[in-house]
């Protein structure tokens, strides 16, 4: 859902033919020196707007004290010409230190950065995405569009169960987001082909920004910075493919088919390697112990010496996957024995004679079969992973113990829907699920059994009742809301990532949504004018109601021009101060009059005019007894 948004944005602005050429222009090698012009323009800082503002962090202040609701009451020419002067002149304000518990005892320090200099970070980001998008490798899954977590997991399985690689390479960077080389990241923008000086620099003030209570960084991005993600991204690309080049992109003198060029490279001493990455978490699958050994040994060297990353001794390992568990994104992988491949040894002729016919012929002998075991990939949750999940259902009871509302019942069912739909792929997630049923559910019972009453398959919503229909289970229910059943999920097996989706190409955005309708046009006209004394919030939900409307009147459903049409409050803002999307309706100009006429000759007149029905007379009046009207019962008839 949230990258059909993403692209959605991007047309909203018409910012997405920008976009396509930078991705293009960058897969041919060139080189872009003049980008703080387009990262100044007013399109792409309307679009980092719309593209932050709902963001998680948007209510969390920086140093000065300021969030998203401050900037959403300014007008649109205020924002952009504030962060048009940013770019003359970029100095940061302070990041503000946070730390936030890991689960395991220990702190994650976070860089929280003031607004406007998020906003600003977003400006910048989105101009390098489809350039550094061109350049990153294509099983690198952290922090880029489009791409998650199961897909990595999906791609570490096929390696295991087609490529029958068993041997796994664990690397532990200490401290990587605190350990970033500054003068290696610049050099390699300058490398990916970012050679905008100017832009360089103020990158290089970002990540040198003062951090409240500990100075100035002389390495490392801040973690929460909207910028930092991709920086981490540029960084580990080297190593991306440094190890893929070694085998699975290594170039041959002779030009072969696939098949036949990993034939002939087996006969050389190279070492088999296949990496697999998101964001600082990385594994490198290996066809033997010693191959695993030897890329091991490399690569430390290689994250020491090209880019300074120290490594963790006690974490880094060589893993045999059929005899250990490897652990990834909160799974733990295995290659588990299952059947046995019959492999013909080898063939010899022999002569003899047709019983029937008497005549010699020739016959093919195979002389032995040979029986391999064959291994696949199962998964469970991890011990750290199941121990997170217990405490925050047992949080998630606490909450309701202290409060059965309706509310704290959903945050319940929310939260352990979210369990079961990230750890779905893991093929024994039914096991591990009942595990945690086990442990949890005497606390359940114990803390909530005065306030519960038995429930059935009835009570769940809609949605739930498809989820959960094929488990017979002994549901309960709290406020009149059932409790989602802990145990109830099976093995949904990680899809692989196709290679062909892509945000910056017209076909690869086929695959990921349908281009905007026709009304959009409509849409992109308006979002060039700007209304004196509306925010910069009214202005960008002004376009996402017009879409969803679907560019038609709220109370006629008659398709609207590119004119004539008023975007109208539901409740005045006089009286809410509310431009937010859920308060703003698209009528057409004469109805929008018709809402706050109080003159029944007019009124008359005009309903005569607009020949509407009781189906428009509804929708109407309801939006008339929202504004402070009366309501309209029928249309008079005009004197002479």
């Amino acid at each position: 859902m949230a990258k059909r948004l993403k692209l959605r944005h991007n047309e909203y602005y018409n910012f997405q033919d920008i976009l396509d050429e930078l991705y293009t222009l960058s897969q041919q090698g060139k080189y872009f020196n003049n980008l703080i012009q387009t990262m100044k323009d007013e399109k792409n800082i309307l679009l980092a707007y719309r593209n932050i503002k709902r963001n998680g962090g948007r209510n969390t202040p920086g140093v000065d004290g300021l969030t998203m609701q401050d900037i959403a009451k300014l007008h649109p020419d205020e924002v952009v010409a504030r962060v048009q002067d940013m770019f003359r002149f970029y100095v940061p304000k302070p990041v503000r230190r946070k730390m936030i518990d890991k689960g395991n005892g220990k702190q994650r320090p976070l860089g929280i950065p003031c607004i406007w200099d998020r906003l600003f970070q977003q400006c910048i980001l989105q101009v390098l995405e489809p350039i550094c998008e061109a350049k990153f490798h294509n099983h690198s899954y952290g922090f880029r569009p489009n791409r998650g977590t199961h897909h990595a997991l999906a791609r570490m399985k096929s390696l295991i169960n087609l490529g029958g690689l068993h041997h796994c390479v664990d690397v532990d960077i200490k401290g990587f987001f605190d350990n970033v080389h500054h003068g290696k990241l610049l050099k390699q923008m300058w490398t990916i082909g970012i050679r905008d000086k100017k832009l360089l620099s103020i990158i290089s003030a970002l990540i040198k920004a003062e951090i409240t209570g500990e100075g100035v960084p002389l390495k490392g991005t801040p973690q929460g910075g909207i910028l930092s993600p991709l920086l981490s991204n540029i960084v580990l690309n080297e190593l991306d493919w440094w190890v893929s080049n070694q085998w699975e992109t290594f170039e041959t003198e002779h030009k072969y088919a696939d098949l036949a060029k990993y034939r002939a490279m087996k006969k050389t001493g190279l070492k088999e390697a296949f990496i697999v990455r998101y964001a600082d978490d990385f594994k490198i699958l290996c066809r033997t112990r010693n191959q695993a050994i030897r890329v091991r040994i490399a690569v430390e060297k290689f994250l020491k010496e090209r880019l300074n990353l120290e490594c963790s001794e006690e974490k880094s390992k060589v893993i045999n996957l059929k005899k250990q568990w490897s652990e990834f994104l909160g799974f733990q992988l295995k290659a588990q024995r299952k059947g046995f491949d019959e492999v013909k040894l080898s063939k010899r002729e022999s002569r003899g004679y047709d019983k029937n016919t008497g005549k010699q012929i020739r016959k093919t002998v195979i002389t032995g079969i040979k029986k391999i075991p064959k291994f696949v990939c199962i998964s469970r949750m991890s011990h750290k992973a199941k121990t997170n999940a217990r405490l925050k259902i047992s949080d998630a009871v606490s909450r309701l113990q202290k409060s059965t509302t309706v509310k704290q019942v959903q945050r319940f069912n929310t939260t352990v829907m979210g369990i079961q739909n990230y750890y779905r792929a893991a093929s024994l997630i039914s096991l591990d699920l009942a595990e945690i049923n086990f442990t949890c559910r005497m606390r359940i019972f114990n803390r909530l059994k005065n306030n519960m009453v038995p429930a059935t398959m009835k009570d769940l919503t809609d949605s739930q009742k498809e989820r959960y229909k094929d488990y017979d289970c002994k549901l309960h229910a709290l406020g009149g809301v059932a409790l989602v059943p802990i145990h109830a999920q099976r093995n949904v097996p990680p899809m692989n990532f196709n290679q062909k989706v892509c945000g910056f190409t017209a076909d690869g955005r086929d695959l990921i949504h349908n281009k905007l309708v026709s009304s959009a046009a409509h849409v992109l006209a308006l979002g060039l004018t700007n209304i004196p004394d509306k925010s910069i919030e009214y202005h960008d939900n002004r376009i996402s109601k017009f879409l969803a409307q679907y560019g038609k009147c709220y109370v006629t459903g008659r398709e609207l021009g590119l004119h004539g049409w008023h975007c109208h409050h539901v409740v005045p803002f006089h009286i809410s101060k509310d431009d937010r999307f859920s308060n703003l309706v698209i009528v057409d100009g004469d109805i929008h009059s018709l809402i706050h006429m109080t003159d029944q000759t007019k009124i008359n007149a005009l309903l005569k005019i607009l020949d509407l029905d009781s189906k428009n007379l509804v929708s109407l009046n309801r939006l008339r007894r929202k504004a402070g009207r009366e309501a309209i019962k029928a249309a008079l008839p005009v004197a002479g």
